[in-house]
């Protein structure tokens, strides 16, 4: 009986094995549709990411990095308004338009500012300092969440992330934008040629976007094209924030508008950064005949009598003059003609950014509408009056009423105000100057400053003939923005004359590197201060020694700094104080 049982048990034990057999064929075939479903997603992601680039990336050891890894981010910067950070895989999500920071065991945030990043932020994506719109944060995610959230797509790039600040605007573009971002990439030697650009503050591209294309091989990324790659993109390598060493002006959102308090950019380094420009879009300066420059507009602050101010500067300066519009030529041709003139002469306006292009020794004619006063706004006037720079600075103002026509009926961000209360628009017809103001929608100034202009032919030359030095090219030299070193072995010897007189004699030796430079002018400041007392007495000397006795007391101990100068505003630092006691 039990033969026959395990007979009829056998069938049972056959088919089971099939089952098992067919059951685990299945689940390794499943498993291996599973594996080439995720090799080919992540052959599809790792195409998607060499769309960036031709760089090669390895989809697979990236992702293990970002899941092991997770973000690592150090700063430089004290502040969110001069603070730029290194991120490796800082990642973006593109439905939520957030950055995110993806926390491991092996991540790494310096500063770690906790609830501090939010006061009010880690960083300014811009270079306009501390403005609200411009802030930079990001999200925190375990790396475990990975798991739960789209595949990522890399940019294999080194990237730098920004903002720019308003593209539409010659000045912006420049001042802003295509400065900072040059001398960033000077700051860190893996933002070279080959660095990507990704602007993230959402604007288009705007008309001078060639002029951003001109800063690295590769085309700069807008956010709105992120949304095309993938849910979720991940920075390989990435720095984030601009320098805002080479900004020297401020907008007025705080405090109305103005040169910056603490200006680090010197005239030099912006000359450098259009010879670099000038070279990429291949310019040549070509020696000729000087001419002068004249800026036309062709929609508002026009030069009503344009011919006429063309003949009178032909006519003053013997020289030919040639018109110029940013509506009408490349901006390459433009530079072209300004790179080589004499003298620009623009209606206050972004396009008077060109005259950093303008070689040394030329002059800058800025002209005014009636009522607004060149000195409040200044943007143009400070870059020309940088050291090094070497260029001659012009205003011209409109005081005649009767040379100027207005718009009242315009809508009010091109100078309208007609949707103002008639008492409002009455004041401002009847105002002979516009007040200071903070930035950005003041109607009397939008009034004044969208204006066209006859300029006064007679006012505007006795401007020119009483403020121009002749323009000459050939002679001009570059004057020198090097500063003195420390005065040598500063000394001083005391002696007393009289219960209430007494001498102070204070000596020393000339700074180190002069003995290598050629100045024209050498001077030397020493400060003399008594011992306890708030206030000191400065004095501007000639030689290397000198022998006080005016206000020098007997039986007192003073304080005594010295330094050198070079033509009258090269300064060096102060030797160590000196104590001297009479």
């Amino acid at each position: 009986m039990r033969a026959i049982g395990c007979r009829m048990n056998l069938p049972a034990v056959l088919n089971g094995l099939l089952v098992s057999v067919v059951a685990a064929l299945l689940w390794k075939y499943v498993r291996l549709i599973e594996h080439t479903s995720q090799l080919e997603e992540e052959l599809h992601l790792t195409r998607q990411s060499q769309e960036f680039s031709q760089a090669h990336i390895d989809y697979h050891g990236a992702l293990l990095t970002l899941q092991e890894h997770g973000t690592r981010m150090v700063c430089t910067g004290k502040m969110h308004t001069d603070r730029i950070c290194r991120f490796d895989y800082l990642c973006y999500c593109t439905e939520a338009e957030e950055f995110v920071f993806f926390h491991s065991n092996a991540s790494v945030m310096l500063p770690n500012l906790g609830p501090r990043r939010f006061q009010p932020a880690l960083l300014d994506l811009s270079s306009v300092e501390d403005h609200n719109t411009q802030y930079f944060n990001f999200l925190e995610l375990p790396a475990a969440a990975l798991k739960f959230m789209p595949k990522p797509v890399f940019v294999p790039d080194v990237t730098l992330i920004l903002n720019r600040f308003n593209p539409d605007n010659l000045m912006h573009i420049f001042h802003d934008d295509l400065l900072p971002i040059y001398y960033t990439m000077q700051q860190y030697s893996d933002l070279d040629d080959e660095a990507r650009l990704v602007f993230m503050e959402g604007w288009s591209e705007g008309a001078h976007f060639d002029l951003y294309r001109l800063l690295s091989s590769k085309q700069p990324l807008l956010k709105e094209q992120l949304k095309t790659f993938g849910k979720l993109m991940c920075f390989t390598k990435s720095y984030v924030g601009l320098s805002k060493m080479t900004t020297w002006y401020q907008y007025g959102f705080v405090q109305p508008q103005g040169p910056k308090a603490n200006i680090l950019i010197s005239g030099n380094e912006i000359r450098q950064f259009a010879s670099f420009l000038m070279e990429r879009l291949n310019i040549t300066q070509e020696e000729g005949d000087d001419y002068i420059v004249v800026f036309k507009r062709t929609t508002n602050r026009l030069i009503l009598n344009e011919a006429e101010l063309l003949l009178a500067l032909a006519q003053e300066f013997q020289m030919r003059t040639v018109t110029v519009s940013l509506e009408e030529q490349s901006f390459d041709s433009i530079i072209q003609i300004i790179s080589g003139a004499t003298m620009l002469v623009s209606m206050h306006g972004a396009q008077m950014i060109t005259s950093m292009f303008l070689p040394r020794g030329a002059a800058a004619v800025e002209l005014f509408p009636y009522a607004i006063n060149p000195e409040q706004y200044t943007p143009y006037k400070t870059l020309a009056s940088l050291p090094g720079m070497d260029l001659q600075y012009v205003a011209w103002r409109n005081t005649i009423e009767e040379n100027t026509v207005t718009y009242p009926d315009r809508p009010w961000d091109q100078g309208g105000i007609v949707h103002l209360e008639k008492e409002e628009q009455e004041r401002i017809l009847a105002s002979k100057e516009v007040p200071r103001h903070l930035c950005c929608r003041n109607p009397e100034w939008l009034f004044r400053i969208y204006q066209d202009t006859t300029v006064d032919i007679a006012s505007f030359l006795d401007v020119l003939r009483g403020t121009l030095k002749k323009p000459n090219l050939k002679k001009v030299k570059v004057a020198s923005t090097v500063h003195p070193g420390r005065v040598r072995e500063p000394k001083c010897q005391t002696s007393v004359q009289a219960t209430n007189e007494a001498k102070l004699s204070v000596s020393w030796q000339i700074p180190w590197n002069l003995k290598y430079l050629k100045v024209k002018e050498v001077k030397y400041e020493v400060w003399i201060q008594e011992q306890g007392e708030n206030t000191y007495m400065p004095y501007i000397l000639p030689h290397q020694n000198y022998t006080f006795s005016e206000n020098i007391k007997p039986f007192t101990t003073y304080l005594v700094w010295v330094r050198c100068i070079f033509n009258k505003n090269l300064l060096g630092p102060f030797a160590d104080v000196l104590t001297c006691k009479t």
